[in-house]
Order: structure tokens, then C-alpha cells, then sequence
């Protein structure tokens, strides 16, 4: 097929403009510049980047889990326990009114000591009781007040003998067999994060805290729910790292497995 005239006037019109441009120092149009890729590179490597540090944060995940369970595995732990002692109660020896306390929170007592006394009202043969220590200790709770009235057998003052303080660790019954007297024991202490305490287990108690117990279902078929109980472990404290640890305060144990 043989070129229209038109066509060919049109081309070598074309031809004669772009000539005529070029003479006089004129660049020709340019044609449509390519699309600007930036901003899909830009997405691609982000993707890359998260999927990395999604990586990275599924190895240290791992990692940890797995360093937690190789930890976990060698030791029974619980939060169910506190600072301990062998309790030395103060009773009230009969009812009256309490005069001549001489006790404060603080106050070190020995054995036999009088604190204080209970003024018996209406009683001619002995009208004053004295108030003796049953033991030597430092006394960590005062409820006596000068002046008040009180019953007889009422608590007025606990101490403890604070070079016997001990530990004592309630153990799910389940865990229970997987602590022996003589573990070692790593104890941290609530009210002074960091301190290395040690312990040992001293004695392992044959009784649950509380008594067995069923509790019956909601449905009433007649099933009964199993409840676990927890067994008191008493922890001998070997070293407190210059905590100075309180009976009362709260606790978390690990008790080495055997």
C-alpha cells in the first residue's frame, strides 16, 4: 500500500518543525517521564525491615520461653509465703484496766519481765495483775493502750525473737513431692528487690493448710470439685543478703528440685 500524500506531508511537516526548533536552541518536547519508584522501594524495604524485626522478636520470644521452662523445670515456686517466726504472745491475765504499759513496737522484752499490769475492778484481794514477757523477743506489734479497758486472754502485744525468723512456703500439694528437707532455697523479698536471700528447707509439714474440702457443683447432679491444697513448708534462713527481713512481710521461694 503506497504512503498517503497527506501522511507524508504531515511526517515532513514534523521533520521540518523539529529542525527548525533545533536551529534555534530549542530542545524538542520530551515524552512522558517514567512513573517515580520511590515510593514502592520505600514500602518494599519496609517490609523487609519489619519482617526482620518480627523475626528477631519471635527468636528473643523463643529464647526466653525457652531459658524460662530449662529455669522453671529445676524448681518449685510459689508467692504464697512470708517472713516467719515463732510468735511470743502477750496476753491480757485477767479483765480490767490496763496501767503501766510499758511496751512499744520495738520494745525488746525478755522472759518474765512485767510490762505492765491490769487493774481488777472490784477485786479486794489482788486489785493489780502484772503483765509478764513468756519469752524473749522484740516486740512487732503493740495493740495495748495505756488506760484502756480489756478481757482477760485479749492480745495485747506479739514479738518475735528476731535470730530465729524463718520462712514459711505454702506448696501446692501437687508440687509437694518434688521438695526434700535440705533444698536449697533462693528467696526474693518483696520490700527489698535484689537482695540475695538464701535459704534451706528445715521441715515439711504432714497436714495441709486447710482441711480437705468438697464443694458441690452449681448443677446439684451430685458431682463434687477436687480442691488442691497447699502444704506448709518451714525454710530456714541462711544468709539475707543485709535485708533487714521482718516477719509478716511477703515473699517469693524457689525451692531447688531434688
Amino acid at each position: 500500500m503506497e504512503d498517503s500524500p497527506t501522511g507524508a506531508s504531515q511526517a515532513t511537516s514534523g521533520q521540518a518543525t523539529e529542525s527548525k526548533a533545533e536551529d534555534n536552541g530549542v530542545a524538542p518536547a520530551a515524552g512522558p517521564e517514567p512513573a517515580d519508584t520511590g515510593k514502592k522501594q520505600m514500602k518494599r524495604s519496609t517490609r523487609i525491615a519489619l519482617s526482620i524485626i518480627g523475626a528477631l522478636a519471635l527468636l528473643a520470644a523463643l529464647g526466653f520461653g525457652g531459658a524460662y521452662f530449662l529455669y522453671s523445670r529445676n524448681f518449685v515456686t510459689t508467692d504464697n509465703a512470708q517472713i516467719d517466726g515463732d510468735k511470743i504472745q502477750i496476753n491480757a491475765p485477767t479483765t480490767g484496766t490496763l496501767v503501766n504499759w510499758r511496751v512499744t513496737q520495738g520494745t525488746e522484752v525478755k522472759k518474765d519481765q512485767v510490762l505492765g499490769r491490769i487493774e481488777a475492778l472490784g477485786s479486794f484481794a489482788q486489785p493489780q495483775r502484772v503483765i509478764k514477757s513468756p519469752g524473749d523477743g522484740t516486740v512487732a506489734v503493740n495493740n495495748g493502750i495505756e488506760g484502756s479497758y480489756v478481757n482477760g486472754g485479749s492480745q495485747l502485744a506479739t514479738a518475735y525473737d528476731f535470730s530465729k525468723i524463718f520462712a514459711t512456703a505454702r506448696v501446692d500439694e501437687t508440687d509437694v513431692g518434688d521438695v526434700q528437707v535440705g533444698a536449697l532455697v533462693d528467696i526474693d523479698v518483696d520490700a527489698f528487690s535484689g537482695a540475695k536471700v538464701t535459704g534451706v528447707v528445715q521441715e515439711i509439714q504432714g497436714a495441709a493448710a486447710d482441711q480437705f474440702s468438697l464443694f458441690p457443683e452449681s448443677n446439684s447432679t451430685g458431682n463434687f470439685q477436687k480442691v488442691t491444697q497447699v502444704i506448709p513448708v518451714k525454710i530456714l534462713l541462711l544468709d539475707t543478703g543485709g535485708a533487714a527481713v521482718a516477719p509478716g512481710m511477703n515473699i517469693t521461694v524457689h525451692i531447688h528440685k531434688k
